[in-house]
């Protein structure tokens, strides 16, 4: 550039010349151009004037003669000097002391208008040379603020300069215009791949977009303090940048993480998302709602094609299940960690429900993050839909589940091995009840461990957590009808649909020659046969959770006993049917309600159905009596009707009575068989 400057030194030279001369003669012309203003402004407030054809010099003299002598050479001088001082300041951006000129140049013509130190027509010239000046500084800062190379500290200037002048709206404006300008340009070097971490796209373009925001916030609180309109239009600019950033975030890492069901990368970043915004919260700007607006349907979208995994995976193990209860295998997550003193504590469970926990225990440690910043809201309700699709599974290996067509509804095409013996069956069982009453529950517990939180929250979550037990064991319940159900129509009809249980062979004891043999009817034989052989099964399987295999069998035998209790054919005819209730019919009938209470009690007879015994009872007495006979007359003692009993159930459970054949009468269970029968006997003649 030297050697440039040196070969054409000449033609600088004289190029500078002519700029010189060219810049007197604009001076002269303003000046022609100022004199010519004050006198149609003269001519407009009336003013005299004596003539309009002297020159420049001598209207100036005309008009400085008719000032009080009061200083005027140093306020004209001043004046002449003004125009060339501001264009060198203006020139060489020396912006505050341009500002402190023009300042100044208010000033002294205000005070030239009060005391009449210069002519109406100087003042008017100088006014429009400060508006213009102002006007050519404004747009220079403005220039100036739009620079890509303008670091922070000019931009700050330059808008203070701006808000100096008088144009605060545009010098924020401006402001942020840079801030957008420069995020801009620092985000086209962040390119989304194919192949790279979505986490990380996430991170770096947060990176920019908030520290942009940031800076905004300082630079606008540095210049224009906390003024409400200047506030507003800020807090309404880094919505702006805070959407456009969720949208692109969206686009190229949620949207696949949703699509794909990953879910643990969908988490990730949108907890690096929030995370960066959170910085701005200690500035007095939160824009969290923003992004969570824009986040939740791909959150969404990603927790339901997880739990969608998890049930086809799920569903598709069990086409191939054998229903035996195994400890975890390789390669599926385990309960515990695996030890010789903690091999107890691992669930033992199916290949399909080892399949379904482990997903389950993923997908809660997948959707942590989510929980704390509110965004799980629906993966409880949806753990709770796909756990009840796997129990409408375990429901269809059931056997006569094929039959059900309510069971059925929902499952599709999928297909289900069944379960066809009864330690198959309770297999089923134990999957779902271990699954509501342990497994899930205790992941959720540790979830929600991981996300705190205090005082009327802390009741609140209290509340739905016990909700969601109840929902996954109304589920199980669902499971164990169907499973009782189908054991108890097993039972009471033949496979031809003829009924095991009809009045038919009460009514017909009482019209046959033969002495009868006494013992409790075939049917509650069954029913006590199945349910000491399922008691046994299930004491193996229900290891710790023996309430639970109680409670199926007092269920099982509720079911039978409850259909007996509502089938309107028995009654009707025991009740108003051609033939009556006879002695022996009514005899029969006694024993076998003795009889379950008897091997029901305290194993397989809960209170309640114990209620619905006597109520049956009662109304076959009911029914005797109406024939005109008393019911205490024709029925044996209630010690027979307990040694017939206890013969049977000895027989049946292969456990012998007492030595000698003999009842033991002192035993604690022949004391509470006599007060079953009596209470059974004074509640049907009360």
């Amino acid at each position: 550039m030297r050697r440039s400057v040196y070969a054409n030194y000449a033609a600088f030279i004289r190029t500078s010349k002519e700029i010189s001369d060219l810049e007197g003669e604009l001076l002269s012309v303003r000046n022609l151009l100022s004199t010519q203003s004050a006198l149609i402004h003269g001519l407009s407030e009336g003013v005299q004037i004596d003539s309009l054809s002297t020159g420049l010099e001598g209207s100036a003299e005309q008009d400085i003669s008719t000032v009080e002598d009061q200083e005027p050479s140093e306020i004209w001088k001043w004046y002449t000097d003004f125009p060339d001082m501001l264009d060198v300041l203006l020139a060489e951006r020396r912006v505050d002391e341009a500002l402190d000129a023009l300042d100044e140049a208010e000033q002294i013509a205000a005070d030239a208008k009060q005391k009449g130190t210069l002519s109406m027509a100087d003042i008017l010239a100088l006014k429009r040379a400060i508006s213009e000046n102002r006007q050519k500084l404004a747009d220079q800062l403005a220039e100036a603020a739009c620079q890509s190379s303008t670091c922070g500290v000019e931009l700050r200037a330059a808008a203070s300069a701006l808000k100096r002048l008088g144009d605060g709206p545009r010098a924020h404006s401006l402001l942020l215009s840079a801030h957008n300008q420069r995020l801009q340009l620092n985000m086209q070097t962040i390119q989304p791949s194919s192949t790279s971490y979505g986490g990380a796209y996430t991170a770096s373009l947060a990176q920019q977009v908030f520290r942009v925001i940031a800076q905004a916030l300082s630079d606008s609180a540095e210049v224009f303090g906390d003024e409400p309109a200047y506030m507003s239009e800020l807090v309404t600019w880094a919505t702006k940048q805070a959407m456009s950033f969720s949208l692109l975030v969206k686009r190229h890492a949620l949207a696949s993480c949703a699509a794909g069901g990953g879910l643990r990368a969908a988490a990730e970043c949108v907890k690096i998302a929030l995370g960066y915004s959170e910085l701005l919260v200690a500035r007095g700007l939160s824009l969290s709602a923003v992004l969570m607006k824009q986040f939740r349907p791909s959150v969404d979208q990603a927790l339901d094609s997880n739990l969608r995994r998890i049930e086809e995976s799920t569903a598709a193990l069990a086409a191939a299940d054998d229903w035996v209860l195994t400890y975890p295998p390789t390669g599926i997550r385990p309960f515990a960690r695996s030890s010789a003193g903690s091999l107890a504590l691992q669930p033992k469970l199916s290949s399909s429900a080892h399949r379904f926990n482990s997903m389950v225990q993923d997908f809660f440690e997948d959707v942590g993050p989510l929980v704390s910043l509110q965004l799980g809201g629906s993966a409880m309700d949806g753990l709770l839909k796909i756990f009840d699709s796997y129990v409408n599974l375990l429901i269809s290996a059931l056997p006569g589940s094929v039959d059900d067509e309510v069971n059925l509804e929902g499952l599709g095409n999928k297909i289900v091995r069944m379960a066809e013996t009864e330690e198959e069956q309770l297999a089923l069982l134990a999957n779902a009840s271990l699954l509501a009453e342990e497994l899930l529950p205790r992941a959720a517990m540790k979830l929600y461990s991981m996300n705190p939180v205090r005082g009327p929250d802390r009741q609140n979550r209290v509340a739905e957590q016990r909700e969601w037990k109840r929902k996954l064991h109304r589920t199980v319940d669902k499971l164990r009808d169907s499973f009782c159900r189908q054991h108890a129509l097993d039972l009471i009809f033949t496979d031809d649909g003829d009924s095991h249980l009809s009045a038919d062979m009460y009514i017909n004891m009482d019209n046959t020659v033969e002495d009868p043999e006494w013992v409790p009817s075939l049917i509650f034989q069954e029913l006590y046969g199945k349910l000491n052989k399922m008691a046994s099964i299930a004491a193996d399987i229900f290891v710790g959770r023996e309430r639970f295999a109680t409670l199926l069998m007092m269920r099982l035998t509720e079911t039978v006993m409850l259909w007996l209790s509502e089938d309107q054919s028995f009654w009707e005819e025991i009740e108003e049917g051609p033939r009556a209730l006879g002695p022996l019919g009514l005899q029969q009938f006694y024993l076998d309600m003795q009889f379950v209470i008897l091997f029901g009690q305290g194993r397989f007879l809960s209170r309640h159905v114990h209620q619905v015994i006597l109520n049956i009872i009662d109304r076959a007495m009911a029914a005797f009596s109406a024939t005109g006979m008393d019911p205490d007359r024709v029925l044996p003692s209630d010690d027979w009707f307990i040694d017939v009993a206890q013969e049977t159930i000895s027989r049946i459970s292969g456990k012998p009575r007492v030595a000698n054949g003999e009842r033991e009468v002192n035993s604690p269970t022949a004391s509470v068989s006599a007060q079953s029968v009596s209470s059974a006997r004074s509640h049907s003649s009360s």
